[in-house]
C-alpha cells in the first residue's frame, strides 16, 4: 500500500481518514494504542517526532534525504492528499492556485481560529457565536464552501476540514444549543449521514 496513515481512537486522524474514505484513495490504517503510549515509541518518532497523530508515510513521493515522504498535521496531509492523490484541483495555472489558495484558507480556518474557538474554554464563550453565525450563512442551502465558478466539486478538502470540526460538536459539547444555526445543524446531520464519514470515523 502506498499511503499509510497512522491514528488513534477519538483523534483528528479521523479527518485525512475521512477524506480518504470519501475521495475512494486506497491507503493502510494504523490505529495506535494511545493509551499503552505507541505513539511515543522509537518507531513512531521516526515519523513524527512530536510524538502526535495524525501521520501518514507517502510512498510515491521521496523527501529530500531520499526517504518516502512523511508529514504530520492533519491540515497538511489533507492538502497533499487533494493536491497530489485526489487532484481536486483543476482548470488552468491561475484557476489551480486560486483553488488550491482557498482551500489552504478554509483548511488553516478549520484547524486553527475554528478548532481554537472549539476547544478552549475562554474562547468557546468569546468566539463560537460569531463564528457559527457567519459560518451558517455560509452553509445555507448546503453550499459547499469551494463550489465556485470553475466548476468545483459539491464536496471538497475544506469541507471535510471544516464540517468534521462541526460534527464534533454533538459528540464533544452536547451541552452547546444549536438551534440559532439551523443550516449548521443541516451540514451536521448531512455530515453524519455520509458512508465515507461513517467509514472515516470507525463506526461500520
Amino acid at each position: 500500500m502506498t499511503l499509510k496513515l497512522y491514528g488513534g481512537a477519538r483523534s483528528r486522524a479521523s479527518i485525512p481518514r475521512w477524506y480518504l474514505e470519501e475521495r475512494d484513495i486506497p491507503y493502510e490504517w494504523v490505529q495506535l494504542d494511545m493509551q499503552a503510549g505507541e505513539h511515543k515509541t522509537d518507531a513512531f518518532a521516526a515519523i513524527n517526532p512530536f510524538a502526535k497523530v495524525p501521520a501518514l508515510v507517502d510512498q510515491t513521493l521521496r523527501a529530500p534525504g531520499g526517504e518516502p515522504l512523511q508529514l504530520f498535521e492533519s491540515g497538511a496531509i489533507l492538502l497533499h492528499l487533494a493536491d497530489h492523490h485526489a487532484h481536486e484541483f483543476t482548470g488552468t495555472a491561475d484557476q489551480v492556485a486560486a483553488q488550491r489558495a482557498l482551500a489552504t484558507q478554509w483548511v488553516l480556518f478549520a484547524n486553527s481560529t475554528l478548532a481554537v474557538a472549539l476547544f478552549v474554554p475562554a474562547n468557546r464563550e468569546r468566539e463560537f457565536p460569531q463564528l457559527m453565525t457567519v459560518l451558517d450563512g455560509l452553509l445555507a442551502g448546503g453550499s459547499s464552501l469551494l463550489a465556485g465558478p470553475w466548476g468545483d466539486p459539491l464536496w471538497s478538502v475544506a469541507d471535510c476540514a471544516v464540517n468534521a470540526y462541526l460534527a464534533y460538536l454533538p459528540v464533544f459539547f452536547p451541552q452547546i444549543d444549536l438551534t440559532p444555526y439551523p443550516n449548521v445543524q443541516a451540514t451536521i446531520a448531512a455530515t453524519q449521514a455520509r458512508d465515507a464519514y461513517q467509514r472515516g470515523m470507525g463506526k461500520i
